[in-house]
């Protein structure tokens, strides 16, 4: 504020008035409003959201982490679940049925169609008040005769115990092995363009000494006993050796030729030439040789000859979670070899 009637000595000047300076001449820009970096305890703020955003982080990532478990969680109770609960049939014991147990693909130890699986499906048919007659639903093209032999005796023990009837039904193939276990039934049924028969025994393999000598590669193999390296494909074969096998398998086949004889009795026409050959027929063929009944298949076996339409599947199967077992178990054992390798073999 200026006083109009202060006098000052000439030439003082009080305030020096000067004129403003732009931007453009180097003077001071204007401060923008938008700028965080230009507004106090900007730096303050900027760390609360790094802290917060990190917090926010680490929230979700224990949340994924609880699910996750929580899924492995639940997943491993149910594949418990399902192992505890396989494969019963859903029916009353007094409800009339007919059991129906399937022996597909090869009839192995560890298969579907292994003498364990098919042998407690048996009993379970077979103990249970509703089943009035059990079918062997068949198709395979044989396997072991040991797993076959098992089922065969099963059949036999289980009939005479409970006095009930089963029924051997083809679909596609019932041979070598697999007509081991359906001659020990009370009846055989066939499609009549189904393959039944193929009563013999085989053992086979490969040799390649003779390539080996082509290609000038050695076989190096150590054995205690002159017979422990006895079918290896890189070695040769002797004669004592070739007729000890043919010998075994002599004997297996006429083990084989006896539990046909004796399961399927008068009914067979043992004189036919080449009927235990090893050779197979067609289901029409297989009914006039008598190594079948009648045609007919499992809901005509059900109406017609059990009396009881109502067909339950008592076939026993790997579930998932002794699949995922047996794979977990043969991934194991996979690297237990692997870890072994380094030490030598006993065979």
């Amino acid at each position: 504020m200026t006083d109009s009637n202060r006098t000052e000595p000439e030439g003082f000047e009080p305030f020096e008035r000067t004129a403003p300076v732009s931007p453009a001449q180097g003077g001071p820009q204007r401060m923008s409003k938008n700028d965080p970096t230009q507004q106090s305890g900007w730096e303050r703020a900027t760390l609360e959201k790094l802290a917060f955003a990190s917090l926010r982080e680490q929230r979700a990532t224990r949340r994924w982490k609880t699910f996750v478990r929580l899924s492995w969680l639940a997943f491993f109770i149910f594949l418990a679940w399902f192992a505890l609960s396989r494969g019963t049939p859903a029916t009353a014991k007094t409800t009339a049925h007919t059991a129906v147990i399937e022996i597909k693909g090869e009839i192995a130890g560890g298969a579907d169609a292994s003498a364990e699986f098919v042998v407690a499906a048996m009993k379970t048919a077979f103990e249970d008040e509703g089943a009035k007659g059990i079918v062997l639903l068949i198709n395979s093209p044989g396997g072991s005769p040991v797993q076959a032999g098992i089922i065969n005796d099963e059949i036999k023990r289980l009939r005479a115990k409970h006095n009930k009837p089963i029924y051997a039904v083809v679909e596609e193939t019932c041979a070598s092995a697999a007509y081991y276990i359906a001659a020990a039934t009370d009846k055989v049924f066939v499609d009549k363009a189904s393959i039944v028969g193929s009563i013999g025994v085989l053992m086979d393999g490969f040799g390649f000494t003779g390539l080996m000598d082509k290609v000038g590669v050695e076989r190096r193999l150590l054995t205690a006993g002159e017979n422990k390296g006895f079918l290896d494909p890189f070695s040769p074969m002797s004669d004592a050796q070739r007729a000890h096998a043919q010998q075994m398998l002599d004997q297996i086949h006429t083990q084989f030729i006896d539990v046909v004889k004796t399961g399927r009795g008068d009914r067979l026409k043992a004189s036919t030439p080449g009927l235990f050959s090893g050779l197979f027929w067609s289901g029409q063929q297989a009914v006039e040789l008598g190594l079948a009944d009648q045609l007919g298949n499992v809901d005509f076996v059900a109406r017609e000859v059990i009396k009881a339409e109502e067909v339950i599947d008592y076939t026993r199967r790997d579930n998932v979670a002794e699949k995922l077992a047996k794979k977990f178990g043969a991934a194991l054992g996979d690297a237990s070899v692997r870890a072994m390798r380094t030490a030598p073999a006993l065979r």
